[in-house]
Formats: C-alpha cells, sequence, structure tokens
C-alpha cells in the first residue's frame, strides 16, 4: 500500500510543488530527470533546486540515482501529493478521512466536501505494469510509457466512462478528476463478496445487475472484468464500480468480454445460491440477447 500523503500537505511550501511538477514534466521524456535540467522544467534556481529536493527526498516523495548520472524521479506518493493538492486548490474536496479500500491497481480513501465522498487513486503499473501495458487498451499502443502515465490514463478513461454512464447505469457519480485520481460519490451498502442475500433476494439482485450490464451496453460500454468483488448492495439497489478497463461495445473483443461478464456474475450467484439460480440460465443466451437489445429479464432465459 502507497503511504497516505494528505498529512505532507500542511508542511510543504510552494517551491515544493514547484519542483515535484517539474520532476512530473521532465518524465514525460525519461523514468529518471537529470538533475541540470530540473531548473527549467521547475522554474527554481539550481539553488532552491537543490533545497526542494532535500525536502522532497526526506519525505519519499521523490527517489534519486546516481549510477551513470544524477537523477529524480517522483514515487507514487509525490503524483499523490500533486494530485490531491490540485484537488484541494480546486475545492472538490476539504478534508482526507480514513481507507475504503486498497486493492492491486486502486487506494480508495473518504474524503469530504459538502457530503462524504471517495477519492480514488489509480495504482495501474506500479507493481505490475509489463502486464497492465500489454493487456489495457489505453496503453497498447504506447512502447514507451510510464507507470504513471498509465495510472492517469486508466483515471481519465473512468472517469469519462462513469460521466457517460451516469445516472442512466447504476455507477458511482463522478465528481472530479485530477491526474490518476478521481473523485466520487461514496457507496452506500456491502460489497456482494461479503453478502449474504435472503432467499427471495437472490433472484432479484442478479437480475439488477445483468439488467445494469444491458444498460451499460445500450450507453456503449462492456464492462470486461465484472466480478463479485465491483459490485456494492444496498437497500435502494446495487451499484457497479471499477470501470477503467471498460471497452466500447464496437471493440473487436466486446462479444468475447460480454460472455465473460455474465458467465462471472451468473457463475457467481450460482455458487453461492445452488437452489435459487437454475442450470437452465445460460449466461450467453444472456449476452446475446443483451447484444441485441432485446433483453428483459432473466426469467425468459430459464
Amino acid at each position: 500500500m502507497v503511504r497516505n500523503v494528505a498529512g505532507l500537505l500542511p508542511e510543504l511550501e510552494t517551491e515544493d510543488f514547484y519542483l515535484l511538477s517539474g520532476v512530473e514534466q521532465g518524465m514525460r521524456f525519461s523514468e529518471w530527470v537529470q538533475r541540470e535540467k530540473l531548473t527549467n522544467f521547475s522554474g527554481l534556481t539550481p539553488e532552491e533546486v537543490d533545497y526542494r529536493l532535500e525536502r522532497c527526498l526526506k519525505r519519499g516523495l521523490v527517489e534519486k540515482k546516481t549510477i551513470q548520472y544524477e537523477g529524480y524521479t517522483l514515487q507514487f506518493e509525490g503524483y499523490d501529493t500533486l494530485a490531491l493538492r490540485a484537488l484541494v486548490e480546486s475545492e472538490t474536496i476539504s478534508e482526507f478521512g480514513s481507507p475504503l479500500g486498497v486493492g492491486k491497481e486502486s487506494d480508495v480513501y473518504e474524503v469530504k466536501s459538502y457530503k462524504p465522498l471517495a477519492l480514488k487513486y489509480h495504482r495501474e503499473g506500479y507493481t505490475n505494469f509489463r502486464e497492465v501495458h500489454k493487456e489495457r487498451d489505453y496503453t497498447a499502443d504506447n512502447d514507451h510509457v510510464s507507470w504513471m502515465y498509465t495510472a492517469r490514463k486508466a483515471a481519465e478513461r473512468e472517469h469519462e466512462i462513469l460521466e457517460s454512464l451516469y445516472p442512466d447505469v447504476s455507477v458511482p457519480r463522478p465528481i472530479d478528476q485530477n491526474r490518476h485520481a478521481i473523485v466520487m460519490e461514496k457507496m452506500d451498502g456491502v460489497e456482494l463478496s461479503q453478502t449474504k442475500l435472503e432467499d427471495q433476494q437472490v433472484r432479484g439482485v442478479l437480475d439488477l445487475l445483468v439488467t445494469e450490464l444491458a444498460r451499460a451496453y445500450e450507453h456503449g460500454y462492456v464492462h470486461a472484468d465484472m466480478s463479485e468483488y465491483n459490485v456494492f448492495v444496498s437497500e435502494s439497489g446495487v451499484k457497479i464500480f471499477d470501470w477503467p478497463q471498460a471497452v466500447p461495445t464496437d471493440h473487436e473483443n466486446a462479444s468475447t468480454f460480454l460472455r465473460r461478464d455474465l458467465q462471472n456474475l451468473v457463475g457467481y450467484f450460482r455458487r453461492k445460491y445452488p437452489n435459487h439460480v437454475s442450470s437452465d440460465l445460460e449466461s450467453d443466451r444472456v449476452a446475446d440477447a443483451i447484444a441485441d437489445g432485446s433483453f428483459e429479464s432473466i426469467a425468459e432465459f430459464e
């Protein structure tokens, strides 16, 4: 887990952010930014660059290497700091709260503005860069990309998709986005994987989820990573989250991804609630109905 940097904001000075932004700018061209170039990238004097580097190194916001040349690169904490400051300055958020969830590709925290919200830092590329670079469409056409670029593109893509789907599809309401961070509504309820549905709720919840996938398809997207771990269930209904890997419905593999989403979803319900999900419910037939726009209810397929 990447360290929470919210507590650092009050002790950092404007010039520290100039230095961090300068390293960020230099990383567009190289993973490691030569010390000599930071003056131009940051707009600081050489003496000020030295002083700010020491402050940022001490706080774990940048990393230094001296093999071949003296170079610097942002740590994820440094990138978090830049995004968080921008969101505070834009008055999107005013307070930082407790962790809501930590995953392989994201960290989510509660934040506050006019009401409690959720701040999601994308971590794609931090520990599994090669795999993400190979599999995700938003990096596949770039031969030379960094974890920073990968995480930012994932956030931009997810925010764009949420804006396209909300409110017609039950997804978190998007609020703002900066760099690799997204601010969205804080979801009520419990993750589907942690929920024990009552007998009379099982089919209704499954039907709700398939209906939401059908609506997303009507709006031009296939989730492409559907599972019990990216659904929240509450008294008011369901919410489907984690959309950065979604593909448009005209994608060459959209049909394959849609079928896999339905197989994962129906398979989960069948394993956990075998007495309530008929073996006659064929996920591929449901996927075909979603694709041709004829889906109305899972009851049609049993």
